[in-house]
């Protein structure tokens, strides 16, 4: 099992599988190696593949995996020093390597956009080549960048699941693998999904420690959307795309007294817009599960488990239940664009925060899962199709639609008892083959779809 604060990750925009995938893979590559080993190293290539170098640049692809060779961290980036190390590659041609000494650095020598590789074991390929002064071999490393954050080395996403074996791998106390394996335990010893997600994660870490860590989250949820309240003018990377959310938040607070039905949707989408806003200009964001999906969690989270009104267990009970649908889709399926299209993300995000929101309202955990159903059976096909590869369009309109799309499913969800006819794990796997039958030119490409369609300029 993993733990759900795997799930949500503090991170830096645009993309959790584009950008801070690589940027964690190149420091891996280089923390793994020992400091002679390091010294060692006169240059560094990065090949980026399929996915990666498709939609790389866009996605800020580039700049990300030489930051992770600077050291840099997502969770932990400092934007001042990124920008700093970034400047002084422009400028001078030099990389300090893990920040401990300089090697030569260009993104048209060093780095390589091999579109034209679509690896086998997973779309978001990226190899690491590390050279001595007389060009001779140091180290050499593929790794994947499967969505989310998450990334694996070729050995892990090669060897078969039974025999996947961690070091030091804890054994948590409900194991599930399936929506019908959590909820027979959840039955039978009259749990809700919350509960049973946080006795898994009392495993990991001291229950204090696991419940700060949400807050924490929650914090780092709430902070940005407040930035993309305020924050104007026009998003990066050449489509002109204007920040809308600014405008909105001032609408709806120069009618603080207006009580029309509509209301409610205008909320929803100010704050699902305000965070997508802020990932696509590269501001720090959560991967709720991934960043191209981060306002559909946070969106519906404000409305209804707002501070001044909601306690912090109820704003748990959300992220706890989420989290847990969550690592469903993450076992069974995926939570990659580049893999299942955006069914694999907003689709994902949408399910998570209807299960969430529906435990927060009352619901028992088979409505839970029945909200989470409901809201993936209608986003079943959804593609990533990113005009001119940048996270703006159709993906921040996407998070608004989705936020809307999960409240109305945990409504559904309330009004019936018992299972739908269509189970959640029937409706992931559905997901599943979905996203193995779509074509890679709606998977994270943009090959096509509106980046087919749109002229990007």
């Amino acid at each position: 099992m993993l733990s759900v604060l795997d799930l949500f990750r503090v991170g830096v925009g645009p993309s959790s599988s584009h950008t801070v995938g690589p940027m964690r893979i190149g420091r891996r590559f280089l923390a793994q190696l020992d400091p002679a080993q390091r010294a060692q190293i006169a240059e560094v290539f990065v090949q980026l593949q399929g996915s990666l170098a498709l939609t790389g640049e866009g996605h800020g692809t580039l700049t990300a995996s030489a930051l992770g060779l600077l050291g840099h961290d997502p969770e932990s980036y400092d934007a001042d020093a990124g920008n700093a190390g970034l400047a002084r590659i422009a400028s001078d041609g030099l990389l300090k390597l893990f920040g401990e000494h300089d090697v030569p650095f260009t993104f048209e020598r060093n780095v390589e956009l091999a579109g034209h590789i679509m690896p086998d074991l997973h779309p978001n390929g990226m190899k690491i080549r590390a050279l001595g002064a007389s060009g001779e071999p140091v180290a050499e490393a593929q790794y994947y960048s499967t969505g989310g954050g998450f990334i694996a080395t070729e050995a892990q996403l090669s060897q078969p699941v039974e025999d996947d074996i961690v070091p030091g791998r804890v054994k948590v106390p409900y194991p599930f693998t399936s929506a019908q394996e959590l909820l027979e335990m959840c039955e039978r010893d009259g749990l809700s999904i919350a509960d049973v997600i946080l006795k898994n994660e009392d495993t990991f870490r001291k229950r204090s420690k696991t419940e700060a860590q949400i807050d924490t989250i929650v914090g780092v949820m709430f902070d940005c959307i407040d930035r993309g309240l305020t924050t104007t003018g026009d998003l990066p990377g050449g489509l002109n795309v204007r920040r809308r959310a600014p405008a909105l938040y001032a609408k709806i607070e120069a009618t603080p007294l207006a009580n029309e039905p509509e209301r409610l949707l205008d909320v929803l989408n100010l704050y699902a817009m305000a965070v997508n806003e802020e990932n696509a200009a590269g501001g720090k964001v959560v991967t709720a599960p991934t960043n191209g999906a981060a306002g559909i969690i946070p969106a519906v989270l404000r409305k209804y488990c707002p501070r001044e009104d909601m306690s912090d267990e109820a704003r748990r009970t959300f992220l706890l239940t989420a989290g847990g649908v969550g690592l469903l889709y993450k076992q069974r399926a995926s939570i990659s664009g580049a893999e299942m299209g955006c069914q694999g993300e907003v689709g994902v995000a949408c399910s998570m925060a209807a299960a969430g929101l529906a435990a927060v309202w009352g619901a028992d955990p088979q409505q839970c899962a029945n909200a989470a159903e409901i809201c993936m059976e209608h986003n079943l096909g959804l593609t990533c199709d990113p005009v001119g590869g940048l996270v703006q369009i159709p993906c921040i309109e996407r998070n608004a639609i989705g936020a809307v799309k999960a409240v109305n499913a945990a409504r559904l969800s309330l009004t019936a008892c018992g299972p739908n006819k269509v189970s959640l794990d029937q409706v992931i796997e559905t997901m599943r083959q979905t996203g193995l039958d779509m074509s890679n030119k709606y998977k994270e490409t943009s090959q096509g779809g509106l980046a087919g369609n749109v002229i990007a300029c």
